[in-house]
Order: structure tokens, then sequence, then C-alpha cells
């Protein structure tokens, strides 16, 4: 009886103590960083954070991320195609096309039988310029919720988020569904643009950023060399010209100094190809910074920026051009100056920075040929084509092919299913039959015969999370390692290779560690690391996993 009484007594003084307790832990306010910023490079292969590691300025970019942030080394893009649209898609919602729909860029819609932008949207009006189609684009292809649509939920809608970028896509799709806004670039008026889904009117300090002709006072720098020869020699091809190299700027010039100050006033579109763009995208976004006032509230907000320019010179000139290294050595101090700009803004230490890409590149074939490298081009084209004419003769209808986009051959459904004398497994059969024949193609099959077609696990899987039915086609093509379907000059992505599918992914700043893993981490890992930091619910379509080695509690 007096152990009893004594427990109850024990019991009835502790119990307190542990309401106490738990009354402060509810208490205590949540604790989050004052703002998330999302660095996406269009086109970055992982190896470029240390092929050109050296280069990078000491307390730069990329060094000072690596340097303090967490660093995932073996990330990887979980499904093909690997192009701009779906990577940014899959950064911010933590998902793959198969559930949140964007499966490339464009695609052939089979329910309406009609090609489609990612971002088109008929319904919405351009603000900033009087390009009128430039506007017209909204999230609403994109059927998962973005880290930012969860981010404003969650604050009851307190929390500001913006995209930034030159490409439509890549500041549409990571801002989200309800983002406080998204701007791109308009390559008629050299402006920056939005949509009136976002708004009746441009801000202000849009207004007055456009107001400044920032392009213009851009090409007048032009375009040479910010290191001496002796370190591209090193660094990148043998030699400055190459014959595999498109020259998109001058015509049939593929070599330094470029001359910008002839396009003033006549032709903002040639920016891209330069890494001008990255300083007009970090202008833009530091704008926003000051702008939106991001930072500087009650809730955490969220800034999207994707520096587009890497992508557009890549695909000219390829990973192994003078202009790509060049290109990423300015980025590094575009990338600093970005950092510089969220210290003074927001504070050292109370920001929470992820840098990433949406896809790596294959090198340019042109290159790889010259170093006795496996790789080439399989030109869909003229394959289509020829299987439209050799079908031609076979079953007297013409066009019975109608595309091949993403690796994926796209019948004409619409002939098809008014022809009765042609079989639709025969003709799935010739098709794949022609296909495997050619020097380049690994494999050809049809996406109902996933299940029993025999390859590697991985391969699998990232076709399965690739496919969406009222968006794909109804073949897949996979091609041997090294080649892509494309242009001789330069170079493209796309596929599950690990040059196109192998990315950065580095944290850093508030609530993250310093530190490295060479675990196999994912894209879709992003997002769901975000929601954990954040103590936010994870984007509806989201997949991903948490990266916990990173994050500090």
């Amino acid at each position: 009886m007096k152990k009893i009484f004594s427990f109850i007594f024990v019991s009835i003084l502790i119990s307190p103590a542990f309401g106490q307790n738990n009354s402060k832990k509810i208490a205590t306010k949540l604790a989050r960083p004052k703002l998330v910023v999302g660095l996406v490079v269009d086109q970055m292969r992982w190896d470029y954070l240390y092929r050109f590691h050296d280069l990078y300025a000491a307390n730069g970019g990329f060094r000072r991320l690596l340097g303090e942030g967490f660093s995932c080394e073996n990330t990887f893009i979980p499904y093909m195609p690997t192009v701009t649209a779906a990577g940014h898609t899959c950064i911010y919602t933590g998902s793959v096309p198969a559930i949140h729909g964007i499966v490339g860029n464009d695609w052939f819609d089979n329910l309406t039988k009609q090609y489609v932008y990612c971002t088109s949207d008929t319904t919405v009006e351009t603000l900033g310029s009087d390009n009128s189609k430039v506007g017209e684009n909204s999230p609403r292809n994109m059927f998962a919720t973005t880290i930012g649509d969860e981010l404003r939920l969650a604050t009851n809608f307190k929390s500001k988020v913006v995209g930034i970028a030159c490409k439509d896509r890549a500041s549409i799709l990571p801002a989200g569904h309800n983002p406080t806004a998204a701007y791109w670039y308009d390559a008629k008026s050299g402006n920056f643009v939005s949509s009136t889904y976002y708004m009746d009117t441009l801000p202000d300090w849009v207004e007055n950023f456009n107001g400044k002709h920032r392009v213009d006072s851009l090409y007048t720098k032009n375009w040479d060399l910010v290191e001496p020869k002796s370190v591209y020699e090193k660094y990148a091809s043998e030699t400055d010209q190459n014959d595999y190299e498109a020259t998109p700027i001058t015509a049939g010039q593929n070599s330094f100094p470029y001359n910008l100050t002839q396009f003033i006033g006549k032709d903002y579109g040639k920016i891209m190809y330069t890494p001008y763009a990255n300083t007009l995208t970090a202008d833009m976004a530091i704008a926003a910074l000051k702008g939106e006032n991001l930072g500087k509230g009650e809730t955490t907000d969220m800034l999207a920026i994707s520096f587009s320019s890497p992508d557009y010179i890549g695909h000219a000139q390829g990973p192994n051009s003078w202009e790509q290294l060049d290109d990423y050595l300015r980025l590094d101090k575009e990338i600093e100056r970005v950092l510089n700009a969220l210290d003074a803004q927001v504070g050292r230490g109370n920001y929470t920075v992820f840098l990433s890409a949406d896809h790596g590149a294959a090198h340019a074939a042109g290159y790889s040929i010259a170093h006795k490298m496996p790789g080439g081009v399989f030109d869909g084209k003229a394959a289509k084509n020829d299987m439209n004419e050799q079908l031609k003769q076979k079953y007297g209808f013409g066009n019975i092919i109608k595309d091949i986009m993403e690796y994926q051959v796209i019948l004409n459904d619409e002939l098809l299913s008014h022809t009765e004398n042609i079989n639709r497994e025969d003709l799935t059969n010739w098709i794949i039959n022609y296909l495997i024949k050619k020097p380049e193609v690994a494999s050809a099959f049809a996406f109902n015969k996933l299940s029993q077609t025999i390859l590697p696990e991985v391969q699998k899987q990232r076709i399965t999370n690739g496919y969406f039915a009222q968006r794909c086609g109804q073949i897949q093509i996979i091609l041997k390692p090294g080649y892509f379907d494309g242009s001789k000059l330069g170079t493209t992505h796309g596929e599950w290779n690990p040059y196109d599918s192998h990315i950065p992914l580095v944290f850093y700043g508030w609530g993250i560690k310093t530190g490295s893993t060479n675990r196999e981490t994912y894209m879709t890992d992003i997002a769901a690391t975000l929601a954990g930091l954040l103590h936010i619910q994870m984007p509806s379509g989201c997949i991903g996993n948490v990266v916990t080695e990173a994050l500090e509690n």
C-alpha cells in the first residue's frame, strides 16, 4: 500500500512538469528560413561542378555553395525524356511526368489531336509587350502542385512566391499554380513579361526594370574571352573553331570575339546565345528580391530562378566549346552576385538555397567522333520520312507515322481509325523491326509491351515514370550511348544516360549542414527535402524522399 501511494504521489509531481515542458514546446514559434531560393541551371551536367572547379572564384558562386553547403553527388533524373519543361516541373513538384503530366516541352495530345506547348494558354493575355503571343502562357497544363503552392497554402497565401527566367516554361512551371507572379523574357521587345493569369498590370518595379533597356547596355560589352586562351585550350576543345559548332550569333562565325553592338535596338534574341542572358536574369531576380521585399515578411517567401543561356549555348556549340566554358565562368560570378544580394537583403544565414539543373547534355557528336568516343546522330525526321514512304507502298496511305518526338513514335490515329486494312499490331512490329536495324538504335518497343520487354530495370523505370498516355506516343526508341536525335551541330539531351540525367544538387544556408553524400538521390527529392525543412505538406504528386543527411534537425 505504501509503495502504491508513493508511486501516485511521484506521478502527481512529475505530470505537471511534463505538461509545462510540452506547453513550452507548443508555444515556441516554428522556425523557418525567411526565404527559399531555387537556382536551376538549364543544361548543367554534374561534372561541370568539378571539371571547372579550379577556375571558379574561391569565394564566388559554385565554390561557396559547395564549400559551405551540402552536396548530393549522385543525383539523377528518374524519368525520360530529360528535357527543360519536365525537369523544372519535377524539381518543384517532386513528381514525374507520369503524374504531373508535363511530358516534354511540346507534345501531341491524343485526345484533342493537337500539338501542345507545355505552358500554352490562349485564355490569358500578354503583359509588358506588344508581342501578343509571348504572354499566352500559364501553368494550367501541369496537374500537380509545386512546393511554392504548398508554401502558399501552409501560410494562408501570405508567403510570396516569384518565378524568374528567360524561358517562359522555366519561370511558369516552377512558380506553380498560385504564385505572386512569374516573369519571362520577350526576345522581340527585350522586356520581361507576364500574363493576365497572374495579375492585371505589371508592378511598377517591373516597368522600371524594363524601362532601363538593360539588353542594349549588355550588348555594348560585346563578348570576348574572360580568361587567357591557354585556359580554354586546357579545359575545353583544343581549338575555338570547330566544324561541329553552329553559328547562332553571326552567320558563319563560331569563334571569339563576338560583336554584339550590331544588335542594339534591332535583335533582342541574340542575347540568349551569350552569358549576358545570365546577367539579365540575375539583374531581374535581384530587382524582384527588392521590388517584392522578399524575405522581409512574417512568413517564408520563395524565389525560383532559372538561368537559360547555358542551354542555348550548349545546343548550338556543345559542352566542350570555348563558349560554354566562358559561359560557366561568368555564370559563377552571377551566382555570386545573387548570393551577395541575398546577404544584403535577407541576411546571411536567414535564407536557404538549392542549386540544381533540369538536365545535362551529351557531347557534341563531332567532338565524340574526333576523340574516338562512341556517339553520333540519329536523324529522326529522316527515319520518319523513309518509313512513311515505305508504308505508303505497303498500305497505300501516306503519313501513317505522324511524328517522332522525344524518342517516341507517334502514329496517325485519325488515319488509322478510318483504315480497315491496316492491322495495328502488324504495323507496330514493322516499325520496330525497321528501327532496330538502324545502327544508332539499341532498342525499340511498343509502350503497351513495356512490361514484357527485356530491359535493364533503370531504363524500364525511367520510361515508366515518363509515360502519360494522353500525351505520349505509341513506340519508344532507345539509342546507343552517346547518340542523340538532333543536329550534327552542337548537342542535345533527353535520354536516360548519365550525361543527360546526372545533375548537380547542392543545398546551402539556413537549416543545412555542411557536407556531402554519395548515396543515390533523385531530382524528386528536392521538393520533398524543402517540405521537410519548412514543415509543410509535400506537393500533391510528390514521390521523392527527404535527404535527411542535409538537414541540421
